[in-house]
C-alpha cells in the first residue's frame, strides 16, 4: 500500500485525537440531548412514508446472467451495496444482507425487499470494498458468509481489525488511510477522504476510519462515495483523480439535524459536478428508512436536480444493470410503487 505520487499538502493521512479520528472538517458538537430527541423521534413519531406501502420491484439475478454480463456492469442490490464486474472478476461494495440494518434483529430499520440475489449464489469475489463500520454498510453475518468467496477485503483504518476480530483471515485483509492506494487484479484503489463518523456501540465513536473510494480501471475511472456530508474534499479528489465515468453517490438518509454527515440532493449533485463526474448514479436509498424523508423523496429530488442542470443520470432498480460502454437512464420505478402507494383499492386498501 502506497500514498499517491502526485501528493501534496492537502493529501494529508487521517488525524487522530484521544484515540479518535477527525475529519478534515471539524464537525459542531452535538448535544446528549438533541441525539436523544432524534432517536426518539425516530422510534416513536417516524412518518408512515417512510416506508414504501406496495412491493419496490427487483430484478432476481442469477449466477449465469453474471457470467454473460460485459465488463463495466453495475447491479444495485440495495441501499449501498453494489456489484460491479471489472476485469472478468467481482467487486462488492458495503455488503448489507441483513433484514435490518441495527445491531438488533427484532427492531431498527427494516428492509424494503429481499436482494436480488443470494449470497450463495454470487460468483467468488475478487474483493469486498468497505467504506466504514455502520450497521447499514457492514453486516458481521453477511461478511462471515463471503469470507470464504472472497479473496481480499479492503477496509479503512480500524475496520479491518474488526473484521479479523469476527474469523476473517488476516491474510485477506488491507486496511488503507486517506490517499493510500493498493492495486488489485490490474485495478487501482485509492482509499479517499469523506466528511462522516464511525461507531458501532456506545463506546467506539470514531475509533475507526471512513473512508470514500476511487476505482482506476485502466482509462476507466470511477467514485464510490461511502457515506459524507459535503465539504470540500471533493473537488480534491476530482482534481487528483478526475474526471470520473461513474460516481456512485450517497443520496439518502438525510435531515437538517444531521447536515455535516449525510448530503442534500443538491449537494449530491454538487459533489458529483467536484468529483468531475459524467455518469451519477445515487445510492444509499430504496431499501433502509434512515431518516424522516418520504422513501422516494430523494429520487425525486436528485432526478429533477440532474435535468435542471443537464447532468446524466442513472437510476436503475434493484438488480437491474448499467453499463458503462452501453449507459441508460433507466426508469422512474418508484413512481411505479408511489402510485400503488397513493390510489385507494390496490394493495389491499
Amino acid at each position: 500500500m502506497t500514498r499517491d505520487s502526485a501528493s501534496s499538502e492537502a493529501l494529508k493521512p487521517a488525524e487522530r485525537h484521544q484515540g479518535a479520528f477527525r475529519n478534515q472538517q471539524a464537525r459542531p458538537p452535538s448535544s446528549l440531548g438533541k441525539t436523544l430527541g432524534i432517536f426518539w423521534k425516530m422510534f416513536f413519531h417516524k412518518p408512515a412514508n417512510t416506508r414504501p406501502a406496495g412491493a419496490v420491484p427487483v430484478n432476481s439475478l442469477s449466477r449465469r446472467q453474471l457470467e454473460e454480463a460485459p465488463d463495466f456492469s453495475v447491479y444495485r442490490l440495495g441501499h449501498s451495496t453494489l456489484l460491479l464486474k471489472l476485469k472478468g472478476k467481482y467487486w462488492l461494495t458495503d455488503p448489507v444482507y441483513a433484514e435490518r440494518a441495527s445491531p438488533f434483529q427484532w427492531a431498527g430499520p427494516k428492509r424494503f425487499h429481499a436482494p436480488p440475489i443470494s449470497l450463495d449464489e454470487l460468483p467468488p469475489l475478487e474483493a469486498v470494498i468497505l467504506s466504514h463500520n455502520h450497521y447499514d454498510h457492514l453486516d458481521q453475518k453477511t461478511v462471515l458468509q463471503l469470507a470464504a468467496k472472497t479473496r481480499h477485503f479492503l477496509a479503512p483504518l480500524g475496520v479491518g481489525d474488526l473484521l479479523v476480530k469476527w474469523g476473517v483471515p488476516a491474510s485477506k485483509v488491507q486496511q488503507l488511510d486517506w490517499w493510500q492506494q493498493t492495486q488489485l487484479a490490474g485495478i487501482r484503489f485509492i482509499a479517499t477522504p469523506c466528511q462522516h463518523f464511525s461507531g458501532r456501540g456506545l463506546f467506539d465513536h470514531n475509533q475507526t476510519l471512513w473512508v470514500s473510494w476511487v476505482m482506476i480501471i485502466d482509462e476507466v475511472r470511477i467514485f464510490f462515495s461511502g457515506d459524507s456530508g459535503y465539504f470540500d474534499g471533493f473537488k480534491l479528489i476530482g482534481e487528483q483523480f478526475g474526471p470520473f465515468d461513474l460516481t456512485l453517490m450517497e443520496t439518502g438518509a438525510y435531515n437538517v439535524d444531521w447536515p455535516d454527515v449525510h448530503m442534500q440532493p443538491e449537494q449530491t449533485l454538487q459533489a458529483h459536478i467536484d468529483l468531475k463526474g459524467r455518469w451519477l448514479l445515487p445510492v444509499h436509498n430504496g431499501t433502509f428508512d434512515l431518516a424522516f424523508h418520504a422513501w422516494h423523496e430523494p429520487f425525486d429530488r436528485i432526478v429533477a436536480l440532474a435535468e435542471q442542470r443537464n447532468i446524466l443520470i442513472t437510476t436503475p432498480s434493484m438488480g437491474e444493470a448499467f453499463n458503462l460502454l452501453q449507459p441508460h437512464p433507466g426508469r422512474a420505478w418508484w413512481l411505479e410503487v408511489q402510485t400503488m402507494q397513493d390510489t385507494p383499492g390496490k394493495n389491499g386498501k
